[in-house]
C-alpha cells in the first residue's frame, strides 16, 4: 500500500524516480524499491518524503491512492473545450457582423450609383478643361470605378460568405 501510493503520488505531481531521489538526497535505485515493496523508508525518510511530494504521512499511510493525472488531464480538456466553444461562438458573431456590414454597405453604394443613373449623372457632361472641375470629375470617376465596379463582385461575395473569409 505504502508502494502503490508513493508511486501514484509521485507521477501525479510529475515527477520521476530521479527527481523524487534527488530531492530526498537518496539514489534513484531507492526509490525504486520502494516502490516496488522490496523495502520500507524510515519514519524520518516518510516524513521528508511526505514534504517532498506534499502530502501528509497519513496519505501516504493510508489507503491506496489513485493517480489524478486521469482527472487533472479530464478538467483540463473540459475547460480548453468550454474555451474553444466561446471562441467559435466569438469567431462566427464576428462574422455575421462583417458580412452584413459587407452587404449593407455595398446595398447603400448601389442605391447611390442607381440614383446617379436616374439623375443622368451630371458630371459625366462638364467641362474637363477648368482644373477645378477636371479634379472633382476625376474624384467622381475614381469613385465610381472603385465602387461601382468592384462593389457588385464583393456584393455578391458577401452574399455567398466567401467575402468573410477574404477579411478575416
Amino acid at each position: 500500500m505504502l508502494n502503490e501510493n508513493i508511486k501514484a503520488i509521485r507521477k501525479s505531481k510529475g515527477l520521476s524516480q530521479q527527481d523524487l531521489a534527488v530531492k530526498l538526497n537518496v539514489v534513484r535505485q531507492t526509490v525504486s524499491k520502494w516502490e516496488q515493496g522490496l523495502s520500507v523508508p524510515d519514519s524520518d525518510m516518510l516524513i521528508s518524503i511526505s514534504e517532498a511530494l506534499e502530502t501528509p504521512v497519513s496519505t501516504l499511510l493510508g489507503e491506496t491512492v489513485i493517480e489524478t493525472e486521469v482527472d487533472n488531464i479530464k478538467a483540463l480538456s473540459e475547460k480548453l473545450e468550454a474555451i474553444n466553444w466561446q471562441l467559435a461562438q466569438r469567431k462566427n458573431m464576428r462574422r455575421k457582423i462583417i458580412r452584413w456590414l459587407l452587404i449593407s454597405l455595398c446595398t447603400i453604394i448601389v442605391m447611390v450609383f442607381a440614383g446617379f443613373i436616374i439623375l443622368n449623372s451630371p458630371y459625366l457632361g462638364w467641362d474637363y478643361s477648368n482644373p477645378e472641375t477636371a479634379v472633382l470629375g476625376v474624384a467622381f470617376h475614381s469613385f465610381e470605378w472603385l465602387f461601382v465596379r468592384i462593389a457588385p463582385i464583393i456584393f455578391i461575395i458577401a452574399i455567398i460568405g466567401g467575402g468573410v473569409k477574404l477579411f478575416l
